[in-house]
Protein backbone atom coordinates (compact mmCIF):
# COMPACT_ATOMS: atom_id res chain seq x y z
CA UNK A 1 0.00 0.00 0.00
CA UNK A 2 1.87 3.48 -0.84
CA UNK A 3 2.19 5.47 1.91
CA UNK A 4 1.57 8.63 0.49
CA UNK A 5 -2.29 7.59 -0.91
CA UNK A 6 -4.68 9.72 1.50
CA UNK A 7 -7.09 6.38 2.21
CA UNK A 8 -7.85 7.86 6.06
CA UNK A 9 -10.87 10.75 6.15
CA UNK A 10 -9.77 13.58 7.04
CA UNK A 11 -12.74 14.95 9.79
CA UNK A 12 -10.54 16.41 12.69
CA UNK A 13 -10.40 20.03 13.36
CA UNK A 14 -8.96 22.27 15.79
CA UNK A 15 -11.47 21.72 19.01
CA UNK A 16 -10.89 17.60 18.70
CA UNK A 17 -7.43 17.64 18.06
CA UNK A 18 -7.49 20.31 20.94
CA UNK A 19 -9.96 17.82 22.96
CA UNK A 20 -8.03 14.94 22.22
CA UNK A 21 -4.50 16.66 23.92
CA UNK A 22 -6.40 18.13 26.93
CA UNK A 23 -8.21 14.50 27.28
CA UNK A 24 -5.15 12.22 27.68
CA UNK A 25 -2.68 15.00 29.57
CA UNK A 26 -5.85 16.00 31.92
CA UNK A 27 -5.72 12.45 33.65
CA UNK A 28 -5.57 11.24 37.19
CA UNK A 29 -2.02 13.68 38.06
CA UNK A 30 -4.21 17.20 38.08
CA UNK A 31 -5.57 15.33 41.42
CA UNK A 32 -2.75 14.90 43.34
CA UNK A 33 -0.41 17.55 41.88
CA UNK A 34 -1.20 20.46 44.45
CA UNK A 35 -0.13 18.44 47.51
CA UNK A 36 3.18 17.34 46.30
CA UNK A 37 3.98 21.39 44.60
CA UNK A 38 2.95 22.69 47.60
CA UNK A 39 5.00 20.54 50.15
CA UNK A 40 8.11 21.97 47.94
CA UNK A 41 6.97 25.49 47.55
CA UNK A 42 3.86 26.19 49.22
CA UNK A 43 2.44 29.45 48.00
CA UNK A 44 5.33 30.06 45.73
CA UNK A 45 3.88 27.38 43.23
CA UNK A 46 2.98 29.34 40.44
CA UNK A 47 6.39 30.07 39.79
CA UNK A 48 7.36 26.44 39.17
CA UNK A 49 4.19 26.32 36.96
CA UNK A 50 5.27 29.14 35.26
CA UNK A 51 9.05 27.69 34.28
CA UNK A 52 7.27 24.28 33.47
CA UNK A 53 5.38 25.78 31.36
CA UNK A 54 8.08 27.48 29.40
CA UNK A 55 9.86 24.13 29.33
CA UNK A 56 6.73 21.82 27.62
CA UNK A 57 6.56 25.10 25.43
CA UNK A 58 10.10 23.84 24.11
CA UNK A 59 8.80 20.84 23.24
CA UNK A 60 5.28 21.59 22.25
CA UNK A 61 6.95 23.81 19.59
CA UNK A 62 8.94 21.18 17.82
CA UNK A 63 6.07 19.53 18.15
CA UNK A 64 4.28 21.85 16.20
CA UNK A 65 6.32 21.99 13.29
CA UNK A 66 7.02 18.44 12.80
CA UNK A 67 3.30 17.91 12.68
CA UNK A 68 3.35 20.64 10.66
CA UNK A 69 5.33 19.43 8.14
CA UNK A 70 4.17 15.47 8.50
CA UNK A 71 0.46 14.88 7.99
CA UNK A 72 0.45 11.43 8.30
CA UNK A 73 -0.90 9.18 10.74
CA UNK A 74 1.52 8.13 13.47
CA UNK A 75 2.65 11.55 14.97
CA UNK A 76 5.93 11.57 16.71
CA UNK A 77 7.07 8.20 15.12
CA UNK A 78 6.46 9.35 11.73
CA UNK A 79 8.46 12.54 12.85
CA UNK A 80 11.31 10.31 13.66
CA UNK A 81 10.90 7.65 11.15
CA UNK A 82 11.48 10.29 8.16
CA UNK A 83 14.17 11.92 9.88
CA UNK A 84 16.31 9.19 11.05
CA UNK A 85 15.44 5.95 9.45
CA UNK A 86 13.64 2.89 10.02
CA UNK A 87 15.80 1.48 13.03
CA UNK A 88 14.92 3.74 15.07
CA UNK A 89 11.57 4.24 13.74
CA UNK A 90 11.15 0.99 15.13
CA UNK A 91 12.23 1.53 18.26
CA UNK A 92 10.36 4.25 18.42
CA UNK A 93 6.89 2.80 17.33
CA UNK A 94 7.40 -0.40 19.86
CA UNK A 95 8.78 1.32 22.90
CA UNK A 96 5.84 3.74 22.28
CA UNK A 97 3.12 1.04 22.05
CA UNK A 98 4.79 -0.50 25.63
CA UNK A 99 4.41 2.40 27.36
CA UNK A 100 0.95 3.36 26.29
CA UNK A 101 -0.76 -0.29 27.17
CA UNK A 102 1.02 -1.10 29.92
CA UNK A 103 -0.28 2.82 31.32
CA UNK A 104 -3.50 1.87 29.71
CA UNK A 105 -3.93 -1.32 32.08
CA UNK A 106 -2.70 0.77 35.08
CA UNK A 107 -5.15 3.59 34.44
CA UNK A 108 -7.81 0.95 33.42
CA UNK A 109 -6.97 -1.38 36.61
CA UNK A 110 -7.35 2.43 39.07
CA UNK A 111 -10.37 3.39 37.66
CA UNK A 112 -11.90 0.03 39.24
CA UNK A 113 -10.46 0.25 42.25
CA UNK A 114 -11.83 3.83 42.56
CA UNK A 115 -14.96 2.70 41.64
CA UNK A 116 -14.29 -0.36 44.35
CA UNK A 117 -13.95 2.00 46.86
CA UNK A 118 -16.88 3.74 46.29
CA UNK A 119 -19.04 0.25 45.59
CA UNK A 120 -17.60 -2.93 47.04
CA UNK A 121 -19.43 -5.33 44.47
CA UNK A 122 -16.23 -3.81 42.00
CA UNK A 123 -13.82 -5.47 43.73
CA UNK A 124 -14.67 -8.70 42.46
CA UNK A 125 -12.88 -10.14 40.11
CA UNK A 126 -15.48 -11.31 37.53
CA UNK A 127 -16.87 -7.35 37.39
CA UNK A 128 -13.36 -6.15 37.21
CA UNK A 129 -12.77 -8.09 34.00
CA UNK A 130 -16.35 -7.21 32.62
CA UNK A 131 -15.16 -3.48 32.98
CA UNK A 132 -12.47 -3.87 31.48
CA UNK A 133 -13.52 -5.40 28.73
CA UNK A 134 -16.17 -3.04 28.39
CA UNK A 135 -13.34 0.09 28.13
CA UNK A 136 -11.51 -1.40 26.23
CA UNK A 137 -14.07 -3.33 24.03
CA UNK A 138 -16.67 -0.01 23.58
CA UNK A 139 -13.83 2.33 23.22
CA UNK A 140 -12.52 0.00 20.00
CA UNK A 141 -15.55 -0.43 18.76
CA UNK A 142 -16.31 3.49 18.68
CA UNK A 143 -13.17 3.81 16.70
CA UNK A 144 -13.74 1.10 14.41
CA UNK A 145 -16.89 2.58 13.13
CA UNK A 146 -15.57 5.52 12.55
CA UNK A 147 -12.95 8.41 13.44
CA UNK A 148 -15.78 11.07 13.68
CA UNK A 149 -17.41 8.51 16.46
CA UNK A 150 -14.05 8.59 18.44
CA UNK A 151 -13.66 12.35 18.06
CA UNK A 152 -16.81 13.22 19.67
CA UNK A 153 -16.98 10.73 22.47
CA UNK A 154 -13.50 12.45 23.03
CA UNK A 155 -14.95 15.98 22.63
CA UNK A 156 -17.86 14.80 25.31
CA UNK A 157 -16.18 13.28 28.06
CA UNK A 158 -13.23 15.97 27.70
CA UNK A 159 -16.37 18.13 28.70
CA UNK A 160 -17.24 15.90 30.93
CA UNK A 161 -14.21 15.75 33.17
CA UNK A 162 -13.65 19.65 32.97
CA UNK A 163 -16.88 20.51 34.44
CA UNK A 164 -16.77 19.55 37.91
CA UNK A 165 -13.10 21.04 37.65
CA UNK A 166 -14.54 24.12 37.01
CA UNK A 167 -17.51 24.01 38.53
CA UNK A 168 -15.01 23.66 41.91
CA UNK A 169 -12.75 26.58 40.76
CA UNK A 170 -16.32 28.97 40.62
CA UNK A 171 -17.41 27.82 43.82
CA UNK A 172 -13.90 27.81 45.90
CA UNK A 173 -13.04 31.30 44.96
CA UNK A 174 -14.92 32.88 47.29
CA UNK A 175 -13.32 30.85 50.40
CA UNK A 176 -9.67 31.67 49.20
CA UNK A 177 -8.32 33.11 52.27
CA UNK A 178 -5.54 35.72 50.72
CA UNK A 179 -3.49 34.89 53.69
CA UNK A 180 -3.12 31.21 51.91
CA UNK A 181 -1.37 32.62 48.99
CA UNK A 182 1.01 35.61 50.50
CA UNK A 183 4.64 34.80 49.44
CA UNK A 184 6.50 35.44 52.20
CA UNK A 185 9.72 34.22 50.51
CA UNK A 186 10.77 33.84 46.86
CA UNK A 187 11.93 30.24 46.29
CA UNK A 188 15.64 29.72 44.57
CA UNK A 189 15.60 28.75 40.96
CA UNK A 190 17.49 24.98 41.88
CA UNK A 191 13.88 24.80 43.98
CA UNK A 192 11.90 26.00 41.32
CA UNK A 193 13.81 23.83 38.58
CA UNK A 194 13.20 20.70 40.74
CA UNK A 195 9.90 20.84 41.24
CA UNK A 196 9.48 21.94 37.48
CA UNK A 197 10.59 18.34 36.51
CA UNK A 198 8.25 16.56 38.23
CA UNK A 199 5.34 19.03 36.68
CA UNK A 200 6.54 18.62 33.16
CA UNK A 201 5.70 14.87 33.35
CA UNK A 202 2.10 16.30 33.97
CA UNK A 203 1.86 17.84 30.65
CA UNK A 204 2.55 14.35 28.61
CA UNK A 205 0.22 13.17 25.89
CA UNK A 206 0.47 15.56 23.47
CA UNK A 207 2.63 12.89 22.10
CA UNK A 208 -0.19 10.39 21.67
CA UNK A 209 -2.45 12.77 21.32
CA UNK A 210 -0.99 13.56 17.73
CA UNK A 211 -1.17 10.59 16.51
CA UNK A 212 -4.40 10.63 14.45
CA UNK A 213 -2.52 13.48 12.24
CA UNK A 214 -3.09 11.62 9.19
CA UNK A 215 -7.08 12.14 9.94
CA UNK A 216 -6.74 16.04 10.54
CA UNK A 217 -8.06 18.71 8.88
CA UNK A 218 -5.73 21.16 6.87
CA UNK A 219 -3.56 19.73 9.32
CA UNK A 220 -0.68 22.05 8.06
CA UNK A 221 -2.60 25.10 10.23
CA UNK A 222 -4.86 22.44 12.18
CA UNK A 223 -1.81 20.46 14.33
CA UNK A 224 0.32 24.09 15.66
CA UNK A 225 -3.05 25.61 16.35
CA UNK A 226 -4.50 22.82 18.53
CA UNK A 227 -1.41 22.61 20.15
CA UNK A 228 -1.09 25.90 21.44
CA UNK A 229 -4.44 26.13 22.54
CA UNK A 230 -4.73 22.89 24.79
CA UNK A 231 -1.48 23.33 26.38
CA UNK A 232 -2.46 27.03 26.91
CA UNK A 233 -5.44 26.08 28.67
CA UNK A 234 -4.34 23.08 30.71
CA UNK A 235 -1.20 25.18 31.95
CA UNK A 236 -4.11 27.96 32.74
CA UNK A 237 -6.19 25.22 34.39
CA UNK A 238 -3.01 23.82 36.47
CA UNK A 239 -2.46 27.45 37.71
CA UNK A 240 -6.21 28.01 38.74
CA UNK A 241 -6.53 24.63 40.66
CA UNK A 242 -3.10 25.40 42.48
CA UNK A 243 -4.20 28.59 43.83
CA UNK A 244 -8.14 27.24 45.18
CA UNK A 245 -6.06 24.11 46.34
CA UNK A 246 -3.47 26.76 48.43
CA UNK A 247 -5.99 29.31 49.06
CA UNK A 248 -8.76 27.26 50.98
CA UNK A 249 -6.51 24.47 52.19
CA UNK A 250 -3.89 26.49 52.82
CA UNK A 251 -0.52 25.38 55.15
CA UNK A 252 -2.65 21.71 55.40
CA UNK A 253 -2.49 21.02 51.81
CA UNK A 254 0.30 18.78 51.56
CA UNK A 255 -0.85 16.55 54.06
CA UNK A 256 -3.86 15.45 52.03
CA UNK A 257 -1.41 13.65 49.55
CA UNK A 258 -4.09 11.00 48.13
CA UNK A 259 -6.96 13.56 46.70
CA UNK A 260 -6.28 17.10 47.51
CA UNK A 261 -9.12 18.52 45.18
CA UNK A 262 -11.19 16.14 47.09
CA UNK A 263 -10.69 17.90 50.45
CA UNK A 264 -11.30 21.07 48.31
CA UNK A 265 -14.32 19.71 47.95
CA UNK A 266 -15.29 18.66 50.58
CA UNK A 267 -14.54 21.87 52.54
CA UNK A 268 -16.73 23.62 49.89
CA UNK A 269 -19.91 21.33 49.42
CA UNK A 270 -19.20 18.75 52.43
CA UNK A 271 -19.20 14.97 52.04
CA UNK A 272 -20.58 14.64 49.04
CA UNK A 273 -17.88 17.34 47.13
CA UNK A 274 -15.34 14.67 47.77
CA UNK A 275 -17.56 12.18 46.43
CA UNK A 276 -18.16 13.61 43.35
CA UNK A 277 -14.67 14.68 42.88
CA UNK A 278 -13.59 11.19 43.82
CA UNK A 279 -15.86 10.08 41.01
CA UNK A 280 -14.54 12.80 38.61
CA UNK A 281 -10.76 11.27 39.33
CA UNK A 282 -12.17 8.03 37.36
CA UNK A 283 -14.16 9.73 34.95
CA UNK A 284 -10.95 11.63 33.55
CA UNK A 285 -8.88 8.45 33.66
CA UNK A 286 -12.18 7.07 31.55
CA UNK A 287 -11.28 9.79 29.36
CA UNK A 288 -7.67 8.78 28.96
CA UNK A 289 -8.52 6.13 27.94
CA UNK A 290 -11.06 6.74 25.13
CA UNK A 291 -8.18 8.90 23.72
CA UNK A 292 -5.70 6.73 24.22
CA UNK A 293 -7.26 3.96 21.98
CA UNK A 294 -8.32 6.46 19.03
CA UNK A 295 -5.10 7.47 19.31
CA UNK A 296 -1.93 4.81 19.72
CA UNK A 297 -3.26 2.00 16.60
CA UNK A 298 -2.90 5.06 14.32
CA UNK A 299 1.31 4.17 15.37
CA UNK A 300 0.53 0.63 14.78
CA UNK A 301 -0.72 1.49 11.44
CA UNK A 302 1.33 3.74 10.18
CA UNK A 303 4.42 1.94 11.26
CA UNK A 304 3.02 -1.28 9.15
CA UNK A 305 2.68 1.02 6.70
CA UNK A 306 5.87 2.00 6.33
CA UNK A 307 7.72 -1.63 6.99
CA UNK A 308 9.16 -0.52 10.08
CA UNK A 309 6.64 -3.21 12.00
CA UNK A 310 6.87 -6.53 9.47
CA UNK A 311 3.57 -7.11 10.31
CA UNK A 312 1.24 -6.34 6.93
CA UNK A 313 -2.01 -7.23 8.69
CA UNK A 314 -2.17 -4.10 10.22
CA UNK A 315 -2.05 -1.64 7.32
CA UNK A 316 -6.44 -3.04 6.65
CA UNK A 317 -8.37 -0.34 6.31
CA UNK A 318 -12.33 -0.55 7.16
CA UNK A 319 -14.50 -0.66 3.51
CA UNK A 320 -16.92 0.97 5.03
CA UNK A 321 -15.86 3.17 7.98
CA UNK A 322 -12.26 4.09 6.72
CA UNK A 323 -10.30 3.33 9.95
CA UNK A 324 -7.42 1.03 10.41
CA UNK A 325 -9.79 -1.15 12.26
CA UNK A 326 -7.65 -4.27 12.22
CA UNK A 327 -4.96 -1.44 14.11
CA UNK A 328 -7.47 -0.70 16.44
CA UNK A 329 -8.78 -3.91 17.19
CA UNK A 330 -4.97 -5.34 17.86
CA UNK A 331 -4.39 -2.73 20.62
CA UNK A 332 -7.67 -2.82 22.25
CA UNK A 333 -7.08 -6.19 22.71
CA UNK A 334 -3.64 -5.78 24.01
CA UNK A 335 -4.95 -3.54 26.62
CA UNK A 336 -7.81 -6.00 27.42
CA UNK A 337 -4.90 -8.53 28.23
CA UNK A 338 -2.65 -6.50 29.81
CA UNK A 339 -5.29 -5.02 32.52
CA UNK A 340 -6.77 -8.63 32.89
CA UNK A 341 -3.58 -10.47 33.36
CA UNK A 342 -1.06 -7.36 35.44
CA UNK A 343 2.40 -8.51 36.17
CA UNK A 344 3.08 -5.94 33.59
CA UNK A 345 4.25 -3.47 36.10
CA UNK A 346 8.09 -3.58 35.23
CA UNK A 347 7.38 -1.95 32.21
CA UNK A 348 5.92 1.20 33.57
CA UNK A 349 9.73 1.83 34.31
CA UNK A 350 10.29 2.40 31.02
CA UNK A 351 7.73 4.97 30.37
CA UNK A 352 9.18 8.17 31.48
CA UNK A 353 12.43 7.33 29.81
CA UNK A 354 10.29 6.38 26.52
CA UNK A 355 8.47 9.62 26.36
CA UNK A 356 11.70 11.67 27.14
CA UNK A 357 13.41 9.77 24.31
CA UNK A 358 10.74 10.23 22.11
CA UNK A 359 10.62 14.13 22.89
CA UNK A 360 14.55 14.10 22.09
CA UNK A 361 14.01 12.20 18.74
CA UNK A 362 11.35 14.88 17.77
CA UNK A 363 13.21 17.70 19.04
CA UNK A 364 15.93 16.88 16.87
CA UNK A 365 13.94 15.99 14.00
CA UNK A 366 13.36 19.81 13.36
CA UNK A 367 16.62 19.99 12.89
CA UNK A 368 16.46 17.59 9.93
CA UNK A 369 13.15 17.77 9.01
CA UNK A 370 14.21 21.61 7.68
CA UNK A 371 17.02 19.97 5.48
CA UNK A 372 15.31 16.92 3.97
CA UNK A 373 11.83 18.92 3.76
CA UNK A 374 13.12 22.84 3.39
CA UNK A 375 11.44 23.69 0.32
CA UNK A 376 8.12 23.40 2.02
CA UNK A 377 5.38 25.90 1.74
CA UNK A 378 2.85 27.04 4.28
CA UNK A 379 4.13 25.35 7.41
CA UNK A 380 4.47 26.51 11.08
CA UNK A 381 8.11 27.56 11.16
CA UNK A 382 10.03 28.02 14.81
CA UNK A 383 11.42 30.95 14.88
CA UNK A 384 15.20 31.67 15.95
CA UNK A 385 16.85 29.19 13.40
CA UNK A 386 17.50 25.92 15.20
CA UNK A 387 17.65 27.65 18.86
CA UNK A 388 14.52 26.25 20.54
CA UNK A 389 14.93 23.12 18.89
CA UNK A 390 18.59 22.54 20.87
CA UNK A 391 17.09 24.44 23.93
CA UNK A 392 14.51 21.70 23.45
CA UNK A 393 16.60 18.77 23.17
CA UNK A 394 19.08 19.97 25.88
CA UNK A 395 16.59 19.73 28.33
CA UNK A 396 15.28 16.75 27.97
CA UNK A 397 18.80 15.65 27.92
CA UNK A 398 18.86 17.20 31.29
CA UNK A 399 15.80 15.05 32.41
CA UNK A 400 17.21 12.27 30.98
CA UNK A 401 20.25 12.32 33.54
CA UNK A 402 17.73 12.41 36.40
CA UNK A 403 15.97 8.97 35.93
CA UNK A 404 16.24 6.43 38.07
CA UNK A 405 19.79 4.17 37.45
CA UNK A 406 16.94 1.15 37.43
CA UNK A 407 15.01 3.15 34.48
CA UNK A 408 18.51 3.38 32.04
CA UNK A 409 19.21 -0.56 32.94
CA UNK A 410 15.81 -1.51 31.70
CA UNK A 411 15.20 1.09 28.98
CA UNK A 412 19.03 0.32 27.80
CA UNK A 413 18.11 -3.69 27.97
CA UNK A 414 15.05 -3.02 26.01
CA UNK A 415 16.53 -1.39 22.90
CA UNK A 416 19.62 -4.05 23.04
CA UNK A 417 17.04 -6.49 22.32
CA UNK A 418 15.03 -4.75 19.64
CA UNK A 419 17.84 -4.01 17.64
CA UNK A 420 18.66 -7.42 17.96
CA UNK A 421 15.11 -8.19 16.96
CA UNK A 422 14.81 -5.39 13.83
CA UNK A 423 18.04 -6.89 12.32
CA UNK A 424 17.15 -10.19 12.67
CA UNK A 425 13.56 -9.57 11.30
CA UNK A 426 13.54 -6.69 8.84
CA UNK A 427 13.76 -8.49 5.87
CA UNK A 428 11.27 -11.13 6.78
CA UNK A 429 7.59 -9.26 7.08
CA UNK A 430 4.91 -11.46 8.42
CA UNK A 431 2.26 -11.67 6.01
CA UNK A 432 -1.16 -10.80 7.97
Amino acid sequence: MNAKKEVLTRVVGVFGLSANIINIIVGSGIFVLPAIVAAALGASSIFAYLFCGVLIGLVMLCFAEAGSRLTASGGAYIFINTAFGPYFGFLTSVLFILASISADAAVANAVVDIAGSIFPIFKLESIRILMFLLFFGGFGYINVIGVDNGIKVVKFITIVKLTPLLILLYFSWGEISLTNLTITTIPTFSEVSEISLILFFAFQGAESSLSIGGEVKNPNTTIPKAIFFSILIILLLYILIQTVSQGVLGSSLPTFTENPLGEVAKKIFGPIGFTILTMGAAVSMIGYLCSAILSMPRVLYQSSIDKVLPITYLTKIHSKFKTPYISIITYAAMGLLFATLGGFEQLAIISSATILLIYLGVSLSVVKLRKIKGNQKNVFRIPGGIVIPILSSLLIIYLLTNLAQNEFVVILSVIIVLSLLYFIKRKSPIKG
